[in-house]
């Protein structure tokens, strides 16, 4: 026997079992977690597939017992009377304003705070960014009464202004952008500040450019957030011209009786849609966002 074919033997004996068939580092695959994670997406899919089926079932068969999963008598009538009986084109306008809005402001001003406390050396810059910490452990309720007031002194309510102004700016947009910002190398910041450019120009040129997955990232939660609140437009919102979405669908569903569930699973579907829609066009960035931020090169 000739030594390339005793070492090809020994090296046959001696490999592990269970690793025929794989590269050398590979990782290998254990059936369990896909086991797990398929019950999980199953937990998760599961209520907004019944959302989506109910729908198209009539009020009979959503209140039947024992409850149908299919619809048995497939019907639009839910949706038309969404249409009809809510003046949807301006509540869906008041909500696209709002989000929008919300949205790019705080893409505007959490990153440059961001960038403020992750690049520019100022005097108290860590006890202020502990402050800005500190105020997520504050409940919403807590700022609830206050802010209130703040809007109505200010002459703010009913208006896109107090819809819109309390929510420019968050604590957890500035904490992300500031994260992510701390990952570029200062000394590219350092060449462009040699080179003679300001520290807006330096924002606006180079550093926005390199935070296209935290901004996508901050943009889906901001605008998710926005589209779904509930609580704060309807104690701004005083008048059905300046209705939410969230806000005319529960009022409009929720009877002196009964609630529709027809009426409301179809709003609910039509309130997802443009959540969803949004989340399909940045999910790459939104992705590569959660897995970067917080890192260091």
């Amino acid at each position: 026997m000739t030594a390339t074919a005793t070492a090809t033997a020994t090296a046959t004996a001696t490999k592990p079992r269970g690793t025929e068939g794989s590269h050398l580092g590979e990782p290998q695959a254990r059936p369990w977690i896909y086991a797990v994670l398929g019950i999980g997406l199953l937990l998760v899919v599961t209520p907004f597939v019944w959302m989506l089926l109910g729908s198209f079932k009539s009020e009979g068969e959503l209140r039947a017992n024992p409850p149908t999963w299919w619809p048995q008598a497939p019907t639009l009538d839910n949706f038309r009377e969404l249409f009809t009986r809510l003046d949807f084109p301006q509540f869906f306008t008041n909500s696209i304003v709002v989000a929008l809005a919300v949205t790019l402001g705080n893409l505007v001003f959490c990153s440059m705070l961001g960038y403020a406390f992750a690049k520019i050396d100022f005097w108290g810059r860590t006890w202020l960014f502990r402050l800005v910490l500190a105020t997520l452990m504050i409940p919403g309720m807590v700022t609830l009464v206050p802010l209130f007031v703040l809007v109505s002194n200010l002459g703010m309510v009913n208006t896109y202004f107090g819809l819109i102004l309390p929510f420019l700016a968050g604590p957890f947009g500035v904490f992300l952008m500031r994260q992510f910002m701390q990952g570029i190398p200062d000394e590219l910041i350092d060449a462009a500040r040699v080179d003679g450019a300001g520290e807006l120009r330096i924002f606006a040129r180079v550093v926005l450019p390199l935070c296209r997955p935290a901004l996508a990232t901050l943009a889906i939660l901001t605008f998710l957030g926005s589209w779904n609140n509930f609580l704060w437009p309807l104690v701004v919102a005083s008048t059905e011209d300046m209705y939410t979405l969230p806000v005319a669908l529960a009022l409009y569903s929720v009877g002196q009786n009964a609630t529709q569930y027809g009426l409301l699973l179809a709003g609910s579907v039509v309130v997802v849609v443009p959540v969803l829609i949004v989340f399909l066009a940045l999910q790459r960035h939104f992705v590569q966002g959660l897995a970067t931020t917080g890192l260091k090169t």
